[in-house]
């Protein structure tokens, strides 16, 4: 193996873009990141919008200000790699022009989730689902019937569909090509071929002549251009691989190479994710199926809705004394406000806390956010009360969305990777042990999507010989948390607790009373 060198990966976020340089020891060496919005187009209510120009300014900004910030020689820049936030769509015309695109939880097209929904005697999206593993809610289709309906001259003018990891491989490149990992989002793609699927193209009454070439995860997609050496600072020439979807890439960053492993990755999401052994899906489609970067595996996937942001909102809202005393002090006020959480009894004195539910794919919505039980003593609710509710809350969902899993697949957990900001607190990491009964490993990698980026780019120039080895190799587990079982019999009833009450929550956003938390499109 070539020991000198490095690589580059390009992480297209949902709040920020990143380029991040990595050693060919898996060692992070620089990293440049600069936050960038999507917002809601006044005139289209539920979209959002992702500025080609400006997305591509930020991002050139990136590649050069890591350069820059690491002193490293755009010469020893071995090859690039970009993963992007999955289910964002950009289209091309026939000169190859990007010319249109959206961000991932773009959800304008209600009424054509609706449409479709009634198609084939209202099967269409149970087909749908078996083919691909997604539902309409975040599909591309129902994005490109509104286009047809609304901007029918910028739909005519079409003739080409990626993904936004997609399409920073092609302004740097001039090639343009999909990877299942991401393209599988749009629910297009066939999960047993991984290659589109027209015939739903053509059920939906829509052109099936604009998809783009299928290329594999560490295939290459093609070299640095002139133009874009010269806007982004890298080299002509540069090898560029192709990516994928940022929580697969994150993925293979955590280790989950294999069949039956499962990892949670906490961030303003929390994602569930478990590695099947082959294309399956939920009889009740309460969970997404995806491809995984590894051809022979797919992923299910549960998601918990705004659990690192539900948090954040606590912090800023009740929590201006903790910051400050936190600051002092040199800590994170998350670590005070776990310290103070430490001394509250398990259960939180029976505050319910109602923000995310469990996943249910095909009717996705959430009742409106709210604590449940609160009582006026203040020794019995306050801020450590309320933070801890919080923490155990969070492993409540993330529980019922993995049994979902085990319960149609048949895979049985001992153990979960946990990853992301929310890992760092031990408290919360101890609560999701005993919650879920299983063993959660907390890795030393922090940025594991960049380095599952980087990995694919080195196995895509032969600089390491499989996605598999190498990740194993490079991702290290710095501490387990061992769940105790007296504590995990007591959170199943606080578990059954918060099921019931959550149910009852629903009810009241279906009748209008409350204002659910999210809804997916066509709810």
């Amino acid at each position: 193996m070539n020991k000198h060198g490095y690589l580059m990966a390009l992480d297209a976020g949902t709040g920020s873009m990143r380029a991040v340089i990595f050693d060919l020891q898996g060692e992070q060496i620089a990293t440049y990141q600069q936050e960038w919005i999507h917002p809601v187009d006044p005139d289209i209510p539920g979209s959002m919008t992702f500025d080609l120009p400006y997305s591509w300014q930020i991002s050139c900004q990136c590649i050069q200000g890591v350069l820059s910030q690491s002193g490293i020689s755009n010469k020893d820049i071995l090859a690039v790699s970009s993963c992007s936030m999955r289910e964002g769509i950009v289209l091309y015309d026939n000169d190859r022009v990007p010319i249109w695109a959206c961000g991932n939880v773009d959800a304008r097209a209600t009424r054509e989730v609706n449409e479709l929904k009634e198609l084939r005697d209202h099967q269409f999206e149970n087909q749908l689902y078996k083919i691909s593993g997604q539902t309409l809610a975040l599909s591309a289709i129902p994005r490109l019937l509104w286009l047809a309906h609304y901007q029918g001259d910028l739909y005519r003018r079409a003739s080409s569909i990626s993904m936004i990891s997609d399409w920073l491989g092609f302004m740097l490149t001039d090639q343009l090509a999909v990877d299942p990992s991401n393209a599988g989002t749009t629910g297009m793609l066939n999960l047993v071929t991984r290659d589109w699927h027209p015939e739903l193209l053509d059920l939906a009454g829509l052109k099936s002549n604009i998809l783009s070439p299928v290329k594999e995860s560490t295939m290459p997609l093609g070299e640095v251009t002139a133009q874009a050496a010269q806007q982004t600072g890298l080299r002509q020439g540069t090898p560029v691989i192709v990516g994928g979807g940022d929580v697969q890439l994150g993925c293979i960053g955590l280790g989950l190479t294999e069949p039956s492993q499962a990892a949670i990755i906490g961030g303003t999401f929390w994602q569930q994710v478990v590695n099947l052994p082959q294309p399956i899906t939920d009889p009740n489609m309460n969970v997404r199926i995806n491809p995984h970067i590894i051809p022979s595996l797919v992923q299910a996937e549960s998601i918990s809705f705004f659990t690192g942001l539900t948090m954040r909102w606590f912090r800023d809202v009740f929590c201006e004394e903790e910051k400050l005393v936190a600051k002092k002090l040199g800590i994170s006020p998350y670590t005070l406000l776990e310290q103070m959480a430490q001394k509250v009894p398990l259960g939180s004195n029976d505050v319910v806390p109602i923000f995310s539910d469990a996943m249910h794919f095909k009717s996705w919505y959430h009742a409106a956010p709210s604590f449940i039980n609160m009582s006026i003593d203040p020794d019995k609710c306050n801020k450590a009360v309320l933070f801890r509710a919080l923490e155990e809350n969070a492993a409540i969902v993330a529980s019922c969305n993995l049994e979902q899993v085990e319960k149609f697949s048949g895979v049985k957990l001992d153990s979960i990777i946990f990853s992301g900001g929310s890992s760092q607190g031990a408290l919360w990491s101890q609560i999701l042990a005993d919650v879920t009964g299983l063993s959660v490993h907390i890795p030393k990698v922090k940025e594991s999507t960049a380095l599952g980026c980087a990995i694919v780019a080195g196995v895509g120039i032969g600089v390491f010989d499989s996605l598999q080895e190498t990740s194993k190799k490079f991702v290290q587990i710095e501490k387990v948390y061992h769940p105790n079982q007296e504590n995990h019999q007591q959170y199943q009833h606080h578990k059954q607790k918060w099921l019931d009450i959550y149910h009852q929550q629903l009810q009241l956003v279906d009748s209008g009373l409350t204002t659910s938390l999210w809804k997916a499109p066509g709810l």
